[in-house]
C-alpha cells in the first residue's frame, strides 16, 4: 500500500496582506504587547502563539507591518543570537554533557555530528549575514556555558 503524502494540510496563509476587519489592535498596541512579552522572557514563536491564542492576532506583519524580531530590534529587547541558532548550541551543549557520561552511545555521537553540521551551515549563513562576528568559531567547550 502506498503512504499517504507527508506535508502541513490546511496550512495556507491568507491571501490579503491586509489585517483582518475583525481584529481591533492598532499597530502601536501590537508593538506595545511585543515589547512586554519579551521582557517576560518569551522567545518570537512563543509570542506569536500567545498573540494568537491570548489576543486574537493572526499575524503581527499584517498589523504593524513588521516582523516580532523588527520590532524586538527597533525596541532593543532582541536576542544576541537568534532563536533557532540557540536552540541548536542548547541541543549540543546537552548531547556533549550526555556523551561525556555515556561515551560507548554511538547513535547519539552521530546525532551530534549532524547537530554540529547544522551549528556550522547555520554560524556561516550568520556570519555572511553580519548576525555573528566574522571570527566566531564554533567550539563544543565554548557551548558548555548553556
Amino acid at each position: 500500500m502506498p503512504k499517504k503524502p507527508k506535508g502541513r494540510s490546511h496550512s495556507i496563509r491568507p491571501v490579503s496582506k491586509r489585517p483582518p476587519i475583525w481584529c481591533r489592535y492598532q499597530p502601536e498596541e501590537v508593538e506595545a504587547l511585543v515589547v512586554k512579552l519579551t521582557k517576560e522572557g518569551y522567545n518570537p514563536s512563543q509570542i506569536g502563539t500567545i498573540l494568537r491564542d491570548q489576543y486574537g492576532i493572526p499575524l503581527v506583519k499584517y498589523i504593524t507591518g513588521k516582523s516580532i524580531t523588527e520590532i524586538q530590534r527597533e525596541a532593543g529587547v532582541a536576542q544576541p543570537i537568534p532563536m533557532d541558532f540557540d536552540s541548536l548550541l542548547r541541543k549540543a551543549a546537552r548531547l556533549h554533557a550526555y556523551l561525556e557520561k555515556n561515551p560507548k552511545d554511538v547513535h547519539n555521537r552521530r546525532a551530534l555530528q549532524l547537530i554540529e553540521a547544522k551549528i556550522r551551515k547555520l554560524a556561516k549563513y550568520y556570519i555572511r549575514k553580519g548576525v555573528l562576528p566574522k571570527d566566531w568559531k564554533y567550539t563544543p567547550k565554548a557551548i558548555a556555558f548553556l
